[in-house]
């Protein structure tokens, strides 16, 4: 059973929903035990900064949360989800976030329209196409984007993809069981359910090091 973090997001409902479309079994919670004791968990996340985490701090979440990703417990952030990993956020004159990921949330640079908001094309890091996040998922793959804020990791080898909008911007992290999407699975048609999926995957297999023979299976 999957964890997913209801601290009151908007999309907690459709990634839920869209975990069940993907055939993956997911509790909604706002219980630290529920959160501490699965064996993976999902933050999913729209809106500000500020509002997600004073949510998460209201709820008792982030201990929780923080504890999971010590324990190396396979872990998926969504959106604002991804963006709550880095160490603080631009957005509102500035806001502390988890700190797991050293790095910012900075406003994206384009001088295109901003929310970035549609489809576009993930573009894989250097050695992440065999990752099992992505079996099944070419690169070049269309996903859904909504979004004004765009994480910039310090180091850059917490990079899986890369997305262009007037420019690269980083569209997903992840190092050891520690995974983020900046774009919206549950509205990204078969490859987001496929992710989800293989999210689950690397879940009921123990973690990401265990499932590395999920893309040798083509599964």
């Amino acid at each position: 059973m999957i964890a997913v973090v209801d601290y009151g997001a908007g999309n907690v409902q459709s990634v839920a929903n869209a975990l069940e479309s993907a055939g993956v079994v997911a509790q909604l919670t706002t219980d630290p035990a529920v959160i501490l004791a699965a064996p993976g968990v999902i933050v999913p996340g729209v809106g500000a900064a500020q509002d997600t985490m004073g949510n998460l701090e209201a709820g008792g979440l982030i201990e929780p949360v923080l504890e999971v990703i010590r324990r190396d417990v396979p872990f998926l952030g969504i959106c604002m989800g991804m963006q709550a990993l880095m160490s603080h956020s631009e957005e509102h004159g500035g806001q502390p976030c988890l700190d797991v990921i050293p790095g910012v949330v900075r406003e994206l640079s384009t001088s295109l329209p901003v929310p970035h908001m549609g489809w576009n094309q993930l573009r894989y890091a250097d050695g992440m196409a065999s990752h099992p996040l992505l079996a099944g998922i070419p690169d070049g793959t269309d996903v859904y984007f909504v979004h004004s804020f765009v994480c910039v990791p310090n180091d850059p080898s917490w990079i899986m993809a890369t997305t262009d909008y007037d420019g690269p911007f980083v569209s997903m992290v992840g190092r050891n069981n520690l995974m983020g999407v900046q774009f919206h699975p549950e509205k990204s048609g078969a490859a987001g359910l496929r992710l989800l999926a293989n999210f689950a995957d690397i879940v009921a297999r123990g973690g990401v090091a265990a499932s590395a023979d999920v893309v040798g299976q083509g599964r």
